[in-house]
């Protein structure tokens, strides 16, 4: 598995494996909110790795501004996600916005974790000989 797919793989099993425990104890009824509570940030985290591992390899300089760009197109999307699952999907509003929220700063949070390992690696000098 390429080495930009593998941790999105890994971030989107962990995901499914906890939307299945979450809907276990929660119940069925609440089972469509939690899973727009999770795939909204589970996507926005998984195609900004993807964007970012690969233009870091590319072109390490242009990070910065691809990620800027990003945070843009994440903002945008993130509020018409919102309003569609509550105004047009008329999701259940609590489970949704916990979900929502949950997701929100375990996926983004594993997102950095990464994208320091990343980073990491990038800035790392061959020792002097």
């Amino acid at each position: 598995m390429a080495a930009t797919l593998k941790p999105a793989f890994w971030i989107t099993a962990a995901a499914a494996a906890s939307l299945v425990l979450a809907s276990t104890l929660v119940g069925p009824d609440a089972a469509p909110a939690l899973v727009a509570g999770m795939v909204g940030p589970l996507v926005a985290v998984v195609v900004s790795w993807v964007v970012v591992d690969r233009q870091a390899r590319r072109d390490p300089l242009s990070v910065s501004r691809v990620m800027l760009g990003a945070f843009v197109a994440k903002s945008l999307f993130f509020a018409a996600y919102v309003v569609t699952a509550l105004q047009v999907l008329r999701l259940d509003a609590a489970p949704f916005i916990v979900s929502f929220t949950c997701y929100f700063v375990a996926l983004y949070s594993t997102e950095a974790l990464l994208f320091r390992r990343l980073f990491a690696s990038m800035t790392q000098r061959p020792a002097a000989s």
